[in-house]
This record gives structure tokens, C-alpha cells and sequence, in this order.
């Protein structure tokens, strides 16, 4: 099976006659993954924790974050999504790989080198399946939605590529998901990358964000199998793409930029609660399709498409 090897982290065998080293290093380099899976939710979780204390979340500390939801996310939210998956990332390549692991990351993260045709796919597709998808839910057709609203469309990518995108996808995807791939293949790797980036995400369920603390776990629910089921299309993209991070975070944020700015404005006869139904919908009959068609190697051994 050829696997897309990004710089696997996997060391020689240890020398029996050298004692085995200590140390934070020492660790590092004998388990990445586990080094970052860890690293990567406590250095989130901790910075979350205001945001979570705080009037935004469960009200025990007496502050609320200013600006509004958008304010709230970008001081809130914002902070702790950084320090996580991409510091964690960049912290385990430096030590296991030295600065030539971190050159080839950032080269990585700067591969454009991919046909134009696919951004354009991805751009026009992700839209697209989430209208269908509540459409089929819902009944009711989409409408054309404000000229304001469809300009906005592309600065919130780009907003959202900084933020969203760059803040996860280098964790779970460009250091994560490799990795993983050579360890256990694609689908036991999707599966556990999909499960961790979604329970990534929990302690903001105590939040707005989240739609505040609730004793339903419906919501939280559903979260973590959309999550887990469009891991399968960001996998197989991945692949596809010889590990185009630029396209994968598109992805990842086109869903986002859809739903927080256009969807209720192309629906708006609809519940707000459909659009998280519809984003369930949609990424499992991707990943079922996707699957199928790749039966289960998602990606792997193919030629990159450029």
C-alpha cells in the first residue's frame, strides 16, 4: 500500500548499548502523535477555560467577552483553537524533525501546485451539497439569497482560512492524518483523527458557541458524527492531493462560511437547527459515496491530481 509520507516522526531503532534518554524530548520523539494528540486539547482546553467560565459560558466568572458573538469567538474561541492542534504540531515536528522537518511543513502549507479546476470544485460543491441536503430534509427550495449576503461570501472565506482553517487543519490533517495512514490505513486513521478532532471540540458545547450549557446531548451528538463522517471526505481530498493543505482547509472552511453566512438567508423559511442536520446528511452520503468508489483506500495509490 503507498502511503503519502510526510515526514513520519518514526525513529531508528534505539541503540542497546546507549542507556534510553529522559526527558520532554526524549518523549517527544519516541510518541509524536501521542505527544500532540495530548499537548493539542490540553493547551486548547486550558486557554478555553475563561471563555467557558465567563458570561458566555456557564456565567461562574462575571465578564463577557465583548463584540458580540463575533467578538466573543475571535477573543474567546479564537486563542485556544491556535494554541492547540497548529502550536502542538509545529512544537513535535521541531523537536522530532529539526528545522529541516519545519521547512518542509511550511512548504507543505504553501502547496498551491494543484489544478485550479479543484478549488473551484470544492467551492462550488460543498455549497451545493448542503443545499441539497436540506432540501431533501426540508422540502423547501433554496432562494437567491441578497446581493449583500453572496459578496460577503468570499472575504468570509478568507477570514475563515486564517482562522478556522490555519488554526486546525495543520494539526489534524498535515501532521495528524499522515501519520495515522501509515500506522493503522486510511479508514481505521479517519476514524480516530475524526473521533479526536470532534471530542477536540466538547468544552465549547459549554458555550455559545455550542448553544450554551444544556442537558441535551443531542446536539453534541450529531456534532461528533458529522464531524466524523466528513473526516472521510477531508481524508480522501487529502490524498487525492498529494496533501494540498491549502485545498484541504478550504473544505473545511467553505462548510463554515456556507452556514454562518449564507444558509439561513438561502433558507429562510427554514429552522436554524436544519442547517447542522443538513451538514450531518450531506457529509455521511459523501462519505458513503466515497468509500464505495475508493472501496476503502480513499485516495491511496493514486497519482496526485494536479
Amino acid at each position: 500500500m503507498t502511503l503519502h509520507t510526510y515526514g513520519t516522526g518514526v525513529q531508528p531503532p534505539p541503540d542497546p548499548a546507549r542507556p534510553p534518554r529522559a526527558g520532554a524530548r526524549a518523549v517527544l520523539r519516541r510518541r509524536p502523535l501521542a505527544s500532540f494528540f495530548i499537548m493539542a486539547f490540553a493547551l486548547s482546553w486550558a486557554a478555553w477555560t475563561p471563555y467557558i467560565l465567563s458570561g458566555n459560558g456557564l456565567g461562574v466568572w462575571a465578564f463577557t467577552f465583548p463584540g458580540g458573538q463575533i467578538g466573543s469567538q475571535l477573543l474567546g474561541v479564537l486563542p485556544g483553537a491556535y494554541l492547540g492542534p497548529i502550536v502542538s504540531a509545529l512544537l513535535v515536528t521541531a523537536v522530532c524533525e529539526g528545522r529541516e522537518g519545519l521547512r518542509a511543513w511550511r512548504r507543505r502549507m504553501a502547496n498551491f501546485r494543484i489544478g485550479w479546476w479543484w478549488y473551484v470544485v470544492v467551492a462550488l460543491a460543498v455549497p451545493a451539497a448542503l443545499i441539497a441536503a436540506t432540501t431533501v430534509l426540508t422540502g423547501h427550495g433554496p432562494v437567491v439569497p441578497p446581493v449583500a449576503v453572496l459578496v460577503a461570501v468570499l472575504p468570509g472565506l478568507a477570514v475563515q482560512m486564517i482562522t478556522t482553517g490555519l488554526a486546525e487543519e495543520p494539526g489534524w490533517r498535515e501532521f495528524a492524518m499522515p501519520r495515522m495512514q501509515e500506522r493503522l490505513g486510511p479508514v481505521a486513521a479517519t476514524l480516530v483523527v475524526g473521533v479526536l478532532w470532534g471530542a477536540w471540540h466538547l468544552p465549547l458545547f459549554l458555550t455559545e458557541w455550542g448553544g450554551g450549557p444544556r442537558r441535551d446531548v443531542t446536539p453534541v451528538l450529531e456534532f461528533l458524527a458529522t464531524v466524523v463522517a466528513f473526516s472521510f471526505v477531508m481524508t480522501w481530498i487529502f490524498n487525492r492531493t498529494g496533501g494540498s493543505m491549502p485545498l484541504v482547509m478550504l473544505t473545511h472552511v467553505s462548510v463554515n462560511n456556507f452556514v454562518s453566512i449564507a444558509w439561513t438567508d438561502t433558507f429562510p423559511k427554514v429552522a436554524p437547527a436544519y442547517g447542522s442536520h443538513a451538514f450531518l446528511l450531506a457529509s455521511l452520503a459523501a462519505a458513503v459515496v466515497i468509500l464505495a468508489a475508493t472501496r476503502g483506500r480513499l485516495g491511496i495509490g493514486r497519482t496526485p491530481q494536479g
